[in-house]
Parts: C-alpha cells; sequence; structure tokens
C-alpha cells in the first residue's frame, strides 16, 4: 500500500492589482526522524512540500513557543534539526508554514515530538503482522508509525509456536500455518530499533499447539470433570501455568531464549481470558488470579537479567481482568483488551481510572477494537482513553487500524479520515505534560465542580451529555469536555452514526479553590485548534467564569493555579 500522510491542502486567495485571483494549492508532510527522543538527542525533522521555498517551524511547550526554526525548501524538502532541553518527559507541538518567495503562506501543518527517559514513560503502543519472506519494503510501515509517533511495537504472531517461540530454521510456516522469516523478523526488529521504536513479542501464558498438548496432557490445565481445558477446534491446549509446574518452567526457558536470540526488548504475554480457575494434572486447584501475577514477576526477573532497566513486561488483562491482581505486579503497563460487558464509551473512562489506582498510576494502554469506517466511534473512543492519560493500541502497520482481536485483520483508514486519526495523536505527544505524564485522575468531586452552561453533564452512561474527565497537576487542572450530545449509539463497539452536536460560545464556571493564573484550550477536532488559546477570565466568590470557544468532540480546558498554591 502507498503510504498516505496527512495532507493539508490550504487554497489562498491572492488578491493582485487588477482584481486578478489566484488559487495557490500546496501539499505537506512533516516526518520526526524517531519514535520519541532520550534526553540529548537531536530533533530531526523531515518536511516535504509540493510548492514554496521557505520552511518556517515554531517549537511550543504548551502555550510557550521556545524557538523558531527556518530552512530553504531544496527539491520540495528540507530538514530542521532542533536538540530540546534535557527535561523528560516532556512533550513538544511543532507548527510548520510553507511560505513561497514573496513570503505568502502556502500551506500549514502541525506535528508534535517528545521527549522520555523511557519509551513505557508514555507507551504508545503499536503493532506488526505481517513477517512473511516476501516482505521487503519495510518504510511505509515506519513511516507511518513515526507520523504517529509510535515508540513500542507488539511483534504479534510472530513465533514458530507458542510452546516453541524460536524455529530451527529462517523460514517456517507459524500455527496457523502462515508463512514467516526470521529475517524479516530481525530486519523489522533493527529498522525499529534505528528510530527509537521498541520491539515486543507477543506470547501466550498458557497456549500450547495440539501437538504438545497431546504429547504433554499432564501439563494442562482441566475443569471440575478432569477434562482438559481447550481452545479453538483442537487449535491450542491450555497448559498449567502455576510457578514451579513442568509448563511453567518450560515457556519461561522460552523467554530466556527469546531473549538470548534475538533484540526483542522484552515480553509481551497474551491471556485469552478463559478459563479463570482450574485443576493442575494432580487435583490442586488453580486460581488464575493468583497465578498470573507471579508468572509476571517471574517474566519481570528474566526480563530485567536480559534486558536490563531498558527491558519491559507486560501482560494483557482480557476483559480487564484480573486487573486488581496483575496492575501492582512487576509489569511496566497496564495493557487491557476490552470487552463486555463495558459496552459504553464512559467504561474506558472507568477501565482506566481503575487501573491507575491498582497499578500506582502505571501507564494504561486499552486494546478496544473497532473498525476504522466507524469514525464516530473511534473518535469518541479516542477522546475518552487519551482524555484519561491512557493510550489505545490501534495502528502500526501502515494506513491502519485494528478492527479485530486477530490482528491480521486490520483494516484501512480511508485517505479522508487519516488527517483527523493523526491529530489524536500529535495531540497526545503535544500535551502529554497535562494529560498523561505527570497527572492523576481528578477527584470525583473535580468531575462536578464544572458546569457548561444548562447543558447535561452528570449521569453513569455517555449518551446525551457533555462527560467532564479531569486530570490533576502539581499547578493545573485538565478539564477534558468530551461531547455525547445527541449520538444514536453509546455503545463504543457498536455503530455510531450520529455524530455529537456541535456547542459554541458557552457560558463555563469551575468551583476553585486557589488563585488562578490563566485558562487555555487546545482540540485535536481541526487543525486551528491545536494550538493552544489563552481564554480571558473572571473569579468571583471562588467561582471561575470563561467562555468556551467550541465542542465539537473533545475541548481540553487547562486551569493553571499560581505557583505553590
Amino acid at each position: 500500500m502507498r503510504l498516505v500522510y496527512r495532507l493539508i491542502t490550504i487554497v489562498f486567495l491572492i488578491l493582485l492589482q487588477g482584481g486578478t485571483v489566484f488559487a495557490v494549492e500546496a501539499t505537506l508532510r512533516i516526518l520526526p526522524d524517531k519514535g520519541f527522543y532520550s534526553p540529548g538527542d537531536t530533533v530531526q525533522l523531515t518536511v516535504s512540500a509540493s510548492a514554496g521555498s521557505q520552511v518556517q517551524a515554531r517549537i511550543s511547550y504548551l502555550r510557550t513557543v521556545i524557538t523558531t526554526l527556518d530552512a530553504p525548501l531544496v527539491g520540495g524538502e528540507a530538514s530542521l534539526t532542533w536538540t530540546p532541553p534535557p527535561e523528560a518527559p516532556r512533550g513538544y507541538g511543532v507548527s510548520v508554514t510553507i511560505l513561497d518567495e514573496n513570503g505568502t503562506t502556502l500551506a500549514a501543518q502541525s506535528t508534535a515530538f517528545d521527549v522520555l527517559n523511557h519509551w513505557i514513560e508514555a507507551p504508545r503502543y503499536g503493532f506488526l503482522s505481517d513477517f512473511n519472506p516476501a516482505r521487503v519494503n519495510d518504510t511505509p510501515a515506519i513511516e507511518w508509525m513515526l507520523r504517529h509517533h509510535i515508540n513500542g511495537v507488539q511483534f504479534y504472531d510472530w513465533q514458530y509456536r507458542w510452546e516453541d517461540l524460536l524455529p530451527e530454521t529462517d523460514r517456517f510456516d507459524d500455527g496457523l500455518g502462515r508463512p514467516q522469516s526470521m529475517v524479516t523478523i530481525r530486519r523489522l526488529i533493527d529498522g525499529l530499533h534505528a528510530r527509537s521504536i521498541a520491539a515486543m513479542p507477543y506470547t501466550a501464558i498458557y497456549g500450547a499447539s495440539w501437538a504438545f498438548y497431546q504429547q504433554h496432557q499432564d501439563w494442562a490445565m482441566f475443569d471440575a470433570r478432569g477434562e482438559a481445558f481447550t481452545f479453538g477446534d483442537n487449535l491450542i491446549g491450555i497448559m498449567d501455568p502455576t510457578p514451579g509446574s513442568a509448563w511453567n518452567v518450560h515457556l519461561l526457558n522460552e523467554f530466556a531464549d527469546v531473549l538470548d536470540n534475538t533484540a526483542f526488548d522484552g515480553i509481551h504475554i497474551d491471556q485469552y481470558g478463559s478459563p479463570k480457575t482450574g485443576f493442575d494434572g494432580e487435583g490442586n486447584p488453580i486460581d488464575l488470579a493468583e497465578v498470573m501475577p507471579q508468572f509476571i514477576d517471574q517474566t519481570a526477573e528474566i526480563v530485567q537479567d536480559r534486558r536490563g532497566d531498558a527491558g519491559v513486561t507486560l501482560f494483557n488483562a482480557v476483559g480487564n481482568w484480573p486487573i486488581e491482581a496483575v496492575a501492582p505486579s512487576q509489569q511496566d503497563a497496564s495493557y487491557i483488551e476490552v470487552w463486555s460487558p463495558y459496552n459504553d464509551y464512559l467504561d474506558l473512562n472507568r477501565i482506566i481510572t481503575n487501573a491507575q489506582h491498582w497499578g500506582d498510576d502505571k501507564p494504561v494502554i486499552l486494546a478496544a477494537y473497532i473498525h476504522p469506517d466507524r469514525v464516530i466511534n473511534w473518535r469518541l473512543a479516542n477522546s475518552v482513553i487519551l482524555a484519561s492519560g491512557a493510550y489505545h493500541l490501534e495502528t502500526g502497520e501502515a494506513g491502519v487500524m485494528l478492527a479485530d482481536p486477530y490482528f491480521p485483520r486490520f483494516e484501512q483508514i480511508a485517505d479522508a479520515d487519516q488527517p483527523v486519526f493523526t491529530r489524536y495523536y500529535d495531540f497526545v505527544v503535544r500535551y502529554e505534560n497535562v494529560l498523561s505524564v505527570g497527572t492523576t485522575a481528578g477527584e470525583s468531586a473535580r468531575h462536578s465542580a464544572i458546569s457548561v452552561d444548562d447543558v447535561r453533564m452528570r449521569g453513569i452512561r455517555s449518551r446525551d451529555r457533555v462527560v467532564p474527565i479531569v486530570r490533576t497537576g502539581a499547578d493545573f487542572e485538565t478539564f477534558n469536555l468530551i461531547n455525547f450530545l445527541d449520538i444514536d449509539v453509546s455503545d463504543w463497539n457498536g455503530v455510531t452514526t450520529v455524530p455529537p452536536t456541535p456547542l459554541t460560545n458557552q457560558p463555563v464556571t469551575i468551583n476553585v479553590e486557589r488563585p488562578v493564573a490563566g485558562v487555555w484550550v487546545a482540540s485535536p477536532d481541526s487543525e486551528a485548534s491545536m494550538e493552544a488559546v489563552a481564554l480571558p477570565f473572571a473569579i468571583e466568590g471562588g467561582t471561575l467564569s470563561f467562555t468556551l470557544p467550541r465542542l465539537d468532540y473533545w475541548t481540553m480546558i487547562v486551569v493553571e493555579y499560581e505557583h505553590g498554591t
């Protein structure tokens, strides 16, 4: 597939002498050279434009312009370089304009980048699922990831077998008969590493091929009738991962083998959500809610031994289970695959804040599968997820979204929808210091502290109201307003066909107990609204008041307080 970048076409009407009107059309692409930057790294942005002679860029931290850059366009391309301050984690916005030889603006677009101590501080997790020996061009996928600031990638079903991860030959068929190549896998890992993107191998905590299960039936998990649990139609046998069991020792040795013989950056562990309890071959009870965190800790020890502090251990809490047990474990982030009964858009927020609570504010990654044709669904879902300080595993292969739990069944994002999709990724990086890193979920009372004129804002479900999601920092509060007014379906995994009704020039009040230094807004809903805009405000009797210019899907309001108050 030809990689489609966000395309901004701005037509300027230029009135010249005699009233002649000319239309100038220019396309613009901005590509960072890394998924994230470590302290001391130099940022390089490649700017490509179909017209123009000069590039100008403003780099900002939140609402403060830090520096400006400029460079000539030579052959339609320019390179902008800048070394950020060493402070981390910190996200930056970049606003680029293309000028012609007369200084007239032809096109404008924004992007972002961030400086992190470790990618897992702000894990924008993506995926790869094609490891065919015929795959020879990795550039479209890697450039797509760079444009969306992906900094960690799950290699999904890359392995030879679930119980025998590394093949003995370069070319092999996986457990579902797909042709794979270790040359392709190693090349992809190296290509990602060259761009500061981590590579994580998919594994399953208790899955074994049917042939392996038949050879080791006493290693399996059994139900109360003494029958072994299976997954699929004689596809996978469910084994007993209890620490010290034969399967446990076997799989952990496989993990060590992978880390010893590949450049993967850690281990990603999956489960299937069922069974939750069972018995071992001797009839002893197994409670996987107790076993899973122990298994995670065992894996983390292997990762630490082979990769040190750079290594990462992740585990899939399928259906949000057993998040209370695994979130406090030695996993580096809470990864949750969302299923029913968590159907409402607001259930996504509740899952995230619960995981943040049990995980002592570790990062949270949701895998919630939405077909890219359901644009209203993924816009609202991403608004809730990102506003809650979390991240959404949904893309990686070029131009696609995950539409199914079996990752190779991804679907293409329509060209027309890619600009808004990309803006969400720019937005969460640009404003990460008031959305995610260094912030915590606001107390429930703070969600009730904000009112928007006479708009309905309270309730358990999302439909027909504006939902406030609050994040709290040292000297600020972030009030994210998500608009669900007049949508027809509030199930994120259903088909929402009616978009929210926009609001304009709405009076807003917030109860405050500290001196306010400033109020500003930004939104990923349009290119223009990506820029932070300060709002005039008034305070009377502990009530902050101002006018909200617009709310389409998601508008972020940041209230800054006097330092130290």
